[in-house]
């Protein structure tokens, strides 16, 4: 058994690939996957550079612990059943190297996705309550460049994100970034949320109303001081969805 196999079935990652397998049901679970495309990873608590990553052909309403792929940032395989999809490996093999991020969630989730298409390019953080969690956390990507078939366009993507933990690509999609898996999707999930809101409201097509940027900004202090509500939901879609 290689190294990298006795590290893939040791118990702290195989408690991830549970986690991230669950995430993907979950996300299924709430309509936010779209065919089989998209990807959620985890880097390894080792910070070697290896990341964990759903594979390539799987519905994520069918991934279990025992699909989930251990890849290098070079895209090598190392432990796993299944291949991975090249963008795959090239935004989240640049996002965990440049961004530092653990946790890599990218969807084309539809709510999130339609306001990429705006002029805006993103969620107004001053309007929803859920939206004022994400106030100040957010960069945006306004460049759509074509699919991400090489490692430029992973870079670019990445340096584009910066320090943000939300990243909005115009035309595109969302990235969702967090040091744990629970506390990335509970994100993930308000933040289709507050996207899908907002697009309901300006469906009325009546004034909105925001908040100032400094309630903005203290609401969001306070959601983020309340992770235990995450760490319970993440729990509960366990029970839900094992």
């Amino acid at each position: 058994m290689t190294k990298h196999q006795q590290d893939f079935d040791s118990p702290s990652v195989t408690r991830l690939r549970a986690d991230l397998a669950l995430a993907l049901r979950a996300a299924a679970h709430h309509n936010l996957a779209e065919g089989v495309c998209n990807h959620f990873s985890v880097e390894l608590p080792d910070h070697s550079g290896r990341f964990l990553l759903n594979p390539r052909g799987l519905l994520w309403s069918e991934i279990t612990a025992d699909d989930i792929v251990m890849i290098d940032g070079e895209g090598n395989i190392l432990a796993g059943k299944h291949a991975v999809e090249p963008t795959a490996m090239f935004i989240h093999a640049a996002i965990h190297r440049i961004c530092k991020k653990a946790c890599v969630m990218h969807t084309h989730m539809p709510y999130s996705t339609a306001l990429t298409l705006t002029s805006d390019r993103a969620l107004d953080t001053t309007l929803s309550q859920n939206a004022m969690r994400f106030h100040e956390r957010i960069a945006i990507d306004p460049d759509y460049n074509g699919l991400a078939l090489d490692i430029s366009e992973g870079e670019r993507i990445a340096n584009a994100m910066g320090k943000a933990d939300i990243a909005f690509l115009g035309n595109h999609g969302v990235v969702v970034c967090n040091d744990r898996i629970d506390y990335a999707y509970d994100d993930l999930y308000f933040l289709e949320r507050a996207c899908m809101v907002e697009v309901l409201a300006h469906s009325t097509g009546k004034k909105l109303v925001p908040v100032n940027a400094a309630l903005a900004k203290r609401v969001g202090q306070q959601i983020d001081g309340e992770r235990l509500q995450g760490e319970l939901f993440f729990e509960a879609l366990r029970r839900v969805l094992s």
